[in-house]
């Protein structure tokens, strides 16, 4: 047998000198055999290091596989990484494997993923929604018990489980927090597209808080970027009006890791700032920056431990798990407005 070939069941069988379905037999238990012919599979198998197709042995019989699928937007980013950190620690402990894909946000590609992941069996199926993504195609797989779950942002013609952030509530905590400290004009700068779940959420937390402080909602102020390229030019954009804002506010934490390339670069160390998440390195900057932080990880523990409920048995109407977010004080935020300052 060539070495760069992978080692198949008829290599086995051919190596004990018994029929493929002899070692089928022996390596799925479902059927008789001797104790010397078992030994001797068994044996076989770990010195030709074969590795049984779990895939096609359960699309043969019917039954689910031990993997489950997460789909999310960008593997680069993170919050995600965290998100599928947790997740699998927690599927871990009942012997299932974490398979992830990206789908770039796009919903073409969501769906091809997906369907990836049902053709495969997966006993539990997590996404992020894409914007613009229908959901309706997986109604017949969740009715015939496939746990689905969707993670950071809701889906769409679905009726399912779903674990956000409080996206609405850390963003005004976060605005409110700059106008404590006296700034008037605050620049916003979401995520893209504009009708992102979380863009709209935070945005409406922002307009909230500008509200309560009787302080008017100028649409100059807000713009938007989807990486740090594009965050830096739109903070560049802001800082460059004939009234620019004294204060910004980071819809995410691509977002804000541009404002902080664009600040240094201009040397802007006037400006206050607040971002939405946290970023890696967050204490070290200078000052450090002050975030609305979300938990990723318990976004990925309550996914996985609501998708392993369901997959218990538990058929209680579909429900939505908000996971608070909390401001952590740092310094970047915390200056002063101007007007403040020459008081």
């Amino acid at each position: 047998m060539a070495a760069s070939r992978r080692p198949t069941l008829a290599d086995v069988a051919r190596e004990v000198g018994v029929s493929a379905k002899t070692v089928s037999r022996v390596l799925n238990e479902d059927g008789p055999a001797s104790a010397r012919t078992r030994e001797q599979v068994l044996a076989a198998v770990a010195r030709l290091g074969f590795q049984p197709n779990l895939m096609a042995r359960n699309i043969r019989v019917g039954g689910p596989d031990t993997t489950i699928g997460l789909v999310i937007p960008d593997l680069a980013n993170p919050f995600f990484g965290a998100v599928a950190r947790a997740i699998e620690d927690t599927v871990r402990e009942r012997g299932l494997t974490l398979l992830m894909g990206s789908s770039a946000d796009d919903p073409d590609r969501e769906r091809a993923l997906t369907d990836k992941f049902l053709a495969r069996r997966v006993s539990i199926l997590l996404i992020v929604p894409s914007v613009g993504a229908d959901h309706s195609h997986l109604k017949s797989h969740r009715a015939a018990g496939l746990p689905v779950v969707f993670l950071d942002r809701p889906g769409v013609g679905l009726s399912t489980d779903s674990i956000v952030s409080s996206n609405r509530a850390g963003a005004h905590d976060g605005v409110a927090h700059l106008i404590a400290h006296g700034h008037r004009r605050i620049g916003f700068i979401g995520d893209l597209p504009v009708k992102l779940y979380t863009r709209r959420e935070r945005l409406a937390g922002y307009r909230t808080a500008l509200q309560e402080a009787g302080l008017p909602y100028d649409r100059s102020l807000v713009t938007n970027a989807h990486d740090q390229q594009r965050a830096a030019t739109a903070t560049s954009g802001l800082l460059g009006l004939a009234d620019p804002p004294t204060a910004l506010f980071a819809g995410n934490n691509m977002v804000a890791l541009g404002i902080v390339a664009e600040l240094a670069r201009s040397r802007r160390k006037d400006i206050a700032f607040i971002a939405f998440d946290d970023v890696p390195l967050a204490e070290a900057l200078e000052p450090a920056l002050t975030v609305v932080a979300q938990d990723p990880e318990e976004i990925g523990r309550a996914a996985a431990t609501t998708a392993l409920a369901r997959l218990d048995g538990d058929r209680s109407r579909a429900r939505t798990i908000t996971v608070p977010t909390r401001l952590i004080v740092r310094g970047s935020a915390e200056r002063p407005a101007p007007a403040l300052q020459e008081a």
